[in-house]
């Protein structure tokens, strides 16, 4: 069986090196190059705290796919970046596995008309931790029967985007079966603008940045005399390999955009 030839764009980042690793102990992929605009003409070895990999490193995505044959990037980088990327990475027949949030709806609508055209897949997944996947999943199924919900969500305190990605995921995902409604009392009024967190068509969300977390995630249901708590912690970037390893297998089987790990779970 031929390998899976794999380019990795922010191979620095603590999701990136997880990545590097992954691809290099994986024998069924091979890492062909890495994208990194610090380092470009360098090999992947020669960068601190990677592993002894000989594959060269690009500043350019352009000039790196025109260079090299690769089957898929796995971008690890911003949303600015990430858009970038995938968007070049399609138009040189590459499929895109993307781990960065703040995607827009236009960005996706954008990409899927892309996807649709190239007859390429691409996933974009919110977090690539099986885990957290499942407990968006039981929060969909949980909204049915307690449409009275709040997220909190928690994350180090380098995170770009508020609410992350994973909520926004778990909120829609929450609207497809929740009966909307406005929570609280009808007279509430916020002393402290903010206070009562973001609302999505009646929910609350909420944002936690600290020091020490890395991604963690708890949907409370209430109801009369009774709590419906779904948590989900991800202590190291480790735990989000095993997606992006299931991710990297299921692009090269499908031709779509797919918004979502939720969506190639069986």
């Amino acid at each position: 069986m031929e390998k899976i030839r794999i380019v990795v764009a922010g191979p620095r980042g603590r999701m990136g090196r997880e990545a590097v690793k992954l691809v290099h102990e994986t024998k069924e992929f091979e890492l062909v190059a890495a994208l990194d605009r610090k380092h470009g003409g360098m090999l992947v070895k020669d960068i601190d705290g990677l592993p002894a990999i000989d594959a060269p490193v690009y500043a350019d995505i352009d000039e790196c796919l025109s260079a090299v044959g690769a089957d898929v990037l796995i971008d690890l980088t911003t949303p600015e970046v990430g858009m970038k990327h995938t968007v070049a990475a399609l138009n040189h027949g590459v499929r895109p596995v993307v781990g960065t949030t703040g995607f827009t709806k236009e960005d996706l609508q954008l990409l899927e008309a892309l996807t649709v055209e190239k007859e390429l897949g691409c996933i974009i997944a919110p977090n690539f931790a099986v885990g957290a996947i499942l407990m968006m999943k039981f929060s969909q199924m949980a909204a049915k029967y307690f449409p009275d919900v709040e997220i909190i969500e928690m994350h180090h305190d380098q995170k770009l985007d508020a609410p992350s990605g994973t909520a926004v995921k778990t909120a829609d995902m929450i609207i497809e079966t929740r009966t909307k409604k406005t929570q609280g009392h009808h007279s509430e009024k916020e002393t402290i603008a903010g206070a009562r967190g973001a609302d999505i068509e009646g929910m609350r969300v909420h944002s936690v940045r600290l020091p020490g977390l890395v991604a963690h995630q708890q949907v409370i249901f209430g109801s009369d005399g009774q709590l419906l708590t779904l948590r989900h912690d991800s202590f190291n970037r480790a735990s989000f390999m095993s997606g992006v390893k299931l991710a990297v297998e299921s692009v090269m089987k499908i031709h779509v955009l797919v918004y979502g790990l939720e969506n190639i779970l069986e």
